[in-house]
């Protein structure tokens, strides 16, 4: 029996189904909106939760993605180096305006429009990845070669 999948769930469900990625989209019983959380429910390490950050340019506007392994900390000034505009975190109205899904939720890819994304290299380290697919609830298992491939991403070394 198929599981019936909440709509934000399901628009993830859509777009990885839209750029040929046959990984599948699951509703656990209880919260994944934290790197623990999601690792206890799936049954992996912390590090193989890809946390999804969203951080605004202070003088564009622009939002950029962050996914980081779970218990990695951004550091923000090798970021804001990096994309050459000083940052800050986003706030949650911003988060749901640029990507259409809340804190805790935001996945890898199917935002609504494009944003520019930075992928921590300790991901790479991992055969298998879990991402979170649209609601604190729901999740994805994926590559570091999908992630790399659905957000197009550039991976460098933004740990603290």
């Amino acid at each position: 029996m198929t599981q019936k999948l909440s709509k934000s769930s399901e628009k993830v469900q859509k777009a990885l189904n839209a750029i040929g990625l046959e990984c599948r989209v699951v509703e656990m019983p209880g919260s994944t909106r934290t790197a623990g959380d999601a690792a206890a429910a799936v049954g992996c390490t912390v590090g193989q939760i890809v946390k999804s950050l969203i951080f605004k340019g202070k003088r564009s506007g622009k939002p950029f993605l962050v996914v980081a392994s779970g218990p990695n900390r951004v550091d923000q000034k090798k970021l804001a180096e990096e994309i050459q505009e000083p940052i800050k975190m986003a706030h949650p109205d911003f988060v749901r305006e640029k990507t259409g899904y809340a804190i805790g939720g935001v996945p890898p890819l199917g935002h609504l429009e494009p944003i520019d994304t930075y992928i921590d290299k300790d991901l790479l380290e991992y055969d298998e990845i879990w991402a979170a697919a649209g609601n604190p609830k729901s999740v994805f298992k994926l590559t570091p070669k999908n992630l790399h491939q659905m957000t197009n991403g550039k991976v460098i070394d933004l740990k603290c």
